[in-house]
């Protein structure tokens, strides 16, 4: 019932042979936590694995651990791994096929590294885009959500929930009501803030994914940090012994999820429920909570646990039914019978049909959001174009949040092709005259054509929570400085969410919602130039203001600058 971030085993004097002294159940890698910090390849993370493996199985009972991490897009954390579009990104792509393909090659890659598990994907319906988790939304709508989240869990765990060594145990989160939380209640704004909401609106906007999700048999369910109506969701039994575990319906005829899998915390959040720290074990406990992401006082929570069990304020029969759930789960992911990371898988990592994938994800997640006649641009015509903007030619840019490291990074931070790369490789001919102006852009230069690339520098969590969606000066600055200077001016633009960019669009020819997350530059050239069309379609609603938010299809919003379900297709 304990999971250990891994780095615990080494700090304040403990060891690594306390998975075998404590029998330990799961250990995970948080963001940006690999085999000696940020990044690892995937052999170095495959071994690493399997040194903690081998360690569990000393134990009386021999049992494995299974060890976790958040593939949130892609196996992000591992150096060298094919990553792809945030799920706002593959929402727009609004091809459930596609996304199961995604999350086959995220499986094979999670395998390559010994990981069984990933913290994915994200269910959840952001209700208004100053959330900094808005990226990890598939859409503002519930019903994508349930039809995208499906879709990814049929690609982590095999069709109806089948499992198996060759298989990864997928997590529907966060259980229930992020970005659905109500402005200033959170840490900072929005984040792990209070859903003050009805149970007729939890069931209507916030419970529909997880319907689908168990239906799909998905292995586990994390719950969100946000509080319901003032009670913190780790502490809250009615939300998840009776409306996910339960069967029946509530008062409002909805039915209660029945869920079969096992329910773990999330990072360090039963330690919310209050300054009582006896308290906040047997709380989350009976509330319903199977598996405790500690991540590192692992022996405090053991004793603690074990001391409420005693006490009789926690029953065996609750203990009992947390571990038959892990062990179900367990034995369901073939871990005791293939306890140690197939390397058949490890080679793969990153390999060229994976990123393939990548590729076509990328060119259907972007939005046209306006064309005067400039696109698709020619390769063979004679003209000079201009490329400038911060995200041009910046790889951790391009990739946002959850991306080697948990806030996301600046520059080459792993493999992959930036928009600059991607257009020096898209078999342009000699009568196309490439200047690339990077931040220069107040140079002593002119252009037939302009594309600037200007977007969120990356964030994730509270961390993105945002008053005002507004662009940065610098990014302000670069798209008046390209377009002024060129005759059309295309405006990319790299974001987790909607901006308010009212002045940039009229001061483009043509503009593309491109998002973050992907390494795969070369899907963005693949549209600029013709060989494809755009396909995608907002699923969010994009505000004229940012004083309309939250505006959504579910509030009656109007006035947005474009609709949910907006984008020029394919020029």
């Amino acid at each position: 019932m304990t999971q250990v971030e891994k780095n615990a085993f080494t700090m304040a004097g403990n060891s690594i042979t306390d998975i075998t002294t404590y029998f330990i159940g799961s250990v995970l890698s948080g963001g940006g936590g690999g085999p000696n910090g940020a990044g690892g390849t995937a052999t170095q993370w495959a071994d690493m694995v399997d040194n903690f493996q081998n360690y569990a199985l000393q134990t009386r009972l021999g049992i494995p651990l299974i060890y976790g991490a958040d593939a949130v897009h892609g196996h992000n954390n591992v150096y060298g791994a094919t990553l792809f579009p945030h799920n706002i990104g593959l929402g727009a792509m609004h091809d459930p096929t596609l996304i199961t393909q995604v999350e086959q090659v995220t499986r094979d890659e999670v395998l390559g590294t010994g990981v069984r598990w990933t913290f994915a994907p994200c269910v959840c319906t952001p209700q208004d885009i100053r959330w900094g988790r808005t990226y990890e939304g598939y859409s503002e709508v519930p019903s994508d959500n349930a039809t995208d989240g499906s879709a990814a869990i049929v690609g982590f765990q095999g069709s109806n929930g089948a499992l198996g060594p060759t298989n990864i145990l997928a997590t529907a989160k966060h259980f229930i009501g992020d970005g659905h939380t109500t402005w200033g209640t959170g840490s900072p704004y929005l984040n792990e803030g209070d859903d003050q909401i009805s149970e007729q609106q939890l069931d209507a906007i916030d419970l529909p994914p997880y319907q689908s999700a168990v239906s799909n048999k998905v292995g586990s369910v994390m719950i969100s940090y946000s509080s319901w109506n003032g009670l913190k969701d780790h502490a809250n039994q009615y939300l998840i012994t009776t409306k996910l575990k339960g069967t029946g319906t509530d008062s409002y005829g909805t039915p209660n999820l029945g869920f079969q899998g096992f329910v773990v915390s999330d990072w360090q959040a039963i330690d919310q429920i209050s300054s009582d720290y006896n308290y906040d074990v047997r709380t989350a406990i009976n509330a319903g909570i199977d598996m405790v992401m500690v991540p590192d006082k692992y022996k405090t929570f053991i004793s603690t646990l074990d001391t409420e069990i005693k006490a009789g304020n926690i029953p065996m029969s609750r203990i009992d039914d947390a571990v038959t759930r892990i062990l179900t789960a367990k034995f369901a992911a073939g871990l005791f019978t293939q306890p140690y990371t197939d390397r058949s898988y490890t080679p793969n990592v990153g390999s060229a049909a994976h990123r393939a994938v990548a590729r076509q994800a990328e060119r259907e997640s972007l939005v046209l959001l306006k064309n005067n006649g400039v696109l698709p641009l020619s390769k063979t015509g004679s003209y000079t174009l201009v490329v400038g903007g911060d995200h041009a030619d910046n790889l951790g840019y391009q990739l946002g949040g959850w991306s080697i490291s948990w806030q996301g990074g600046s520059g080459t931070t792993t493999v992959g092709t930036t928009l600059w790369q991607a257009i020096q490789q898209a078999g342009l001919s000699s009568s196309v005259k490439l200047n690339f102006v990077g931040t220069r852009t107040k140079g002593n230069y002119r252009g037939d054509v302009g594309i600037v690339a200007v977007g969120e520098t990356p964030y994730a969590e509270g961390n993105g929570d945002t008053s005002t969606l507004a662009l940065s000066s610098t990014d302000t600055s670069e798209v008046s400085d390209v377009c002024s200077r060129v005759t059309k001016c295309i405006v990319f633009l790299f974001s987790g969410r909607p901006m308010i960019i009212n002045t940039q669009l009229n001061q483009s020819s043509a503009f593309v919602a491109g998002w973050i997350g992907s390494t795969e530059g070369e899907g963005i050239t693949d549209v600029l130039f013709g060989d494809y069309g755009f396909q995608g379609k907002l699923t969010y609603t994009w505000p004229n203001a940012v004083t309309q938010e939250p505006c959504n299809q579910n509030n009656g919003c109007t006035g947005a600058l474009f609709p949910y379900g907006y984008g020029i297709t394919p020029f």
